[in-house]
């Protein structure tokens, strides 16, 4: 019998997700301090941010899906990570997961489609920022070789209190 986490299917991200995947950014933006985004977006809004995320370059998106209901459960994206052109070989790269998707190995089937897809891009390192506390994560990122290089303290504020970020850098 085949497990949940074999039934996902990843692949790279398409126009037709924009709603779906507006809709599961929306959560995060509502209900978490894992964006700083405030305000949520209709798809509309959120359509630059897909069409800035291209099926080959460095900057991709893939979005891990359930076959028979073709529902999103989640999606990572690697996005410039500043910019000025020095940092072009330089990538933040991010994790979002259905709320009810958590522990099925969703974030890790996608991390590893994502940097797979990279390997062949000029690509010398990649970001993570992560809000804390968020030990999920922490561990998702560690398992992909990134390292915890430093913390920034209450560097954003949302829901009425200040939230720290700790960054993460792995070698590509």
């Amino acid at each position: 019998m085949p497990s949940e986490r074999t039934e996902v299917q990843v692949r790279p991200g398409v126009e037709d997700d924009l709603e779906a995947l507006t809709a599961l950014y929306n959560h995060y933006v509502r209900e978490t301090a894992i964006t700083f985004d405030t305000v949520i977006f209709t798809p509309e809004e959120r359509r630059p941010w897909l069409l800035s995320h291209l099926e080959d370059g460095p900057h991709r998106l893939m979005v891990a899906r359930e076959p028979g209901a073709q529902r999103i459960l989640g999606y990572a994206t690697s996005s410039p990570f500043r910019p000025k052109p020095a940092y072009a070989t330089s990538v933040e790269t991010s994790v979002y997961v259905a709320p009810d998707a958590g522990r099925r190995g969703v974030g890790t089937l996608l991390y590893a489609a994502l940097f797979e897809a990279l390997s062949g891009e000029d690509l010398h390192r990649a970001y993570a920022g992560i809000a804390q506390p968020n030990e999920a994560s922490a561990r998702l990122h560690e398992r992909f070789g990134f390292r915890h290089v430093g913390t920034y303290r209450e560097v954003g504020r949302k829901f009425g209190r200040y939230w720290d970020v700790a960054w993460y850098e792995k070698p590509l």
